[in-house]
């Protein structure tokens, strides 16, 4: 080899007490610079690819930007912002037909609701994460939208979920801020499609039936006992409602809670957080599968997310539902329970901690929810989320990330 002015490269020193003149060392000389070149490609190689990785799963996050929009020019009407490292991210189920994966469950009609909604408030300093279903069925307050033509709809009573086909995420956002008081610092929208490949790249969610299940509706057929289902046959496990248990909403949603509890441990799990060929999928399909605000709509803001439940003990993971009984004029609907549900919010607004409890005994009837101080509780003693005992923590009925997916 040749430097630059064409004189004869020196060969680089020989290790301390080498003999320059043993055979095999010009060899040694050669092997070793060959391999310091290998090595050298090989990081150049994991840093690009390591760059391509993230350039993609980055550019595979849409971004809702006319939520944005909407919700700026509502800001003086809007909870103010907290002054606590709190967050709370509304997650919507979109039920849209659109879109390739989707079809199978119903004619695209132009619309879409929201099947599944969940108020995750994170507390400051990672002491815990509470999940909030909000029943599709709640009669709240929706204000004025704007439609996606353009036109706005005037302030109505009606059912929560029609709130997300009056006027998207920030219609809703706007239906959850005026019934909770509290201010939605994020969102994200999940349809169906996504939600069934992110079970796809956890392998699977174990789940357990106490009987079996026959649903043609939700495309759904099950033994009893301990099973792990995969993407089709989650997605129809957490929508199915008349062919599980008593047939309500509210078991359905205590099914989406328990489902949505173990996904959190799965995806917790070192073999799959520390594993990068099992993660990679995972982010993959996180990314591909939410349209989110552009404040969470960077691999960066999301993995800073995922850090933050990772820190999270999973008993400190808790999910339950607001509290609600039957709509005084229709059954069929669904209205708060007063005071607990004013009660839940507010030790939220003011990230104040938050227990729950699973209920024990009958399973409520159809559409119906106990009366708030009736609920039994594990010790046997009453809930008394309404009505607790002054500096203690109030107890709702619910279920945490730790409890066994046949508990």
């Amino acid at each position: 080899m040749t430097d630059r002015a064409g004189s004869p490269e020196p060969d680089p020193p020989e290790a301390p007490g080498a003999d320059p003149g043993a055979p095999g060392a010009p060899r040694r000389r050669h092997w070793l610079r060959w391999t310091a070149l290998g090595v050298s490609a090989t990081v150049l190689a994991a840093a690009g690819a390591g760059w391509w990785f993230y350039r993609k799963l980055d550019g595979n996050i849409t971004t809702d930007t006319t939520a944005e929009a909407e919700l700026r020019r509502y800001e003086k009407e809007r909870p103010p912002a907290g002054t606590s490292a709190a967050r709370n991210i509304l997650l919507i189920g979109s039920d849209t037909r659109a879109g390739a994966g989707n079809r199978p469950y119903g004619r695209d009609k132009g619309t879409q609701r929201s099947d599944t909604t969940i108020l995750l408030h994170l507390a400051a300093g990672k002491a815990g994460a509470t999940a909030v279903s909000l029943p599709r069925d709640l009669m709240v307050t929706v204000p004025s939208c704007r439609k996606a033509d353009g036109s706005r709809t005037g302030e109505q009573s009606a059912q929560f979920n029609w709130a997300f086909e009056f006027g998207g995420a920030a219609c809703t956002i706007r239906t959850v801020e005026k019934l909770t008081g509290i201010r939605v610092d994020h969102h994200m929208v999940v349809d169906f499609r996504g939600f069934k490949k992110m079970v796809d790249a956890v392998d699977g969610v174990e789940v357990c039936l106490k009987e079996p299940v026959d649903d043609p509706d939700a495309q759904l057929r099950l033994p009893a006992g301990r099973q792990i289902l995969h993407g089709e046959q989650a997605l129809g496990f957490v929508r199915a409602r008349k062919s599980i248990g008593d047939g309500s909403d509210t078991e359905r949603m205590d099914r989406q809670q328990q489902f949505l509890g173990a996904l959190v441990n799965k995806v917790q799990s070192d073999g799959v957080l520390l594993n990068p060929t099992r993660l990679y999928p995972v982010l993959d399909a996180a990314t591909k599968s939410i349209t989110t605000d552009p404040g969470l709509d960077s691999l960066r803001d999301l993995y800073d997310l995922a850090r933050s439940m990772r820190a999270i003990p999973t008993d400190r993971v808790q999910f339950l539902t607001v509290p609600r009984r039957p709509y005084s004029y229709d059954a069929n609907r669904d209205e708060l329970v007063q005071p607990a549900a004013s009660q839940l919010f507010r030790r939220l607004r003011e990230d104040q901690p938050v227990d729950v409890t699973p209920s024990v005994g009958a399973t409520p009837a159809p559409g119906t929810a106990p009366a708030p101080g009736t609920v039994p509780r594990a010790d046997g003693k009453p809930d008394d989320a309404d009505a607790p005992t002054p500096g203690a923590t109030p107890t709702f009925t619910g279920r945490n990330a730790a409890e066994g997916v046949c508990s």
